[in-house]
């Protein structure tokens, strides 16, 4: 991955937290990783527990920012929310799966955030 595909992510993630600490959530992982993969960010508000994908992008060349939370990734997020909630023994707390699709200039600054709230359901094994 290139440095600057690094730094747009990356860029993506800070604001989205700032997002997410600006309406009142606690942000309980960033960067959570398993064996089937990774989930952005994990947030709580309230007693629910929000898994989050972060997509950024500097242009509209490979479509909008939340286009690539496709059906696969649904699922590989989905199986890594579904460790996390065993190992936190959270399996009876609410949650949902979020997308935060962002949008920068290339300079890096901040065009447009857009929350997804409820993105997708989750998606078990098929």
């Amino acid at each position: 991955m290139s440095d600057s595909r690094i730094k747009v992510g990356r860029i993506g993630e800070a604001l989205a937290i700032e997002h997410f600490k600006a309406q009142g959530y606690e942000i309980r992982a960033q960067n959570y990783r398993t064996r089937s993969g990774e989930i952005d960010l994990i947030v709580q508000r309230e007693k629910r527990t929000v898994f989050v994908e972060v997509k950024t992008r500097r242009n509209s060349k490979f479509g909008l920012p939340q286009a690539a939370v496709t059906p696969a990734k649904q699922k590989q997020i989905s199986k890594v929310a579904l460790h996390y909630l065993q190992t936190q023994n959270l399996l009876d707390v609410p949650c949902q799966f979020d997308v935060v699709a962002v949008v920068l200039s290339w300079k890096f600054e901040l065009i447009k955030l857009h929350h997804i709230e409820n993105a997708f359901e989750f998606r078990a094994e098929e």
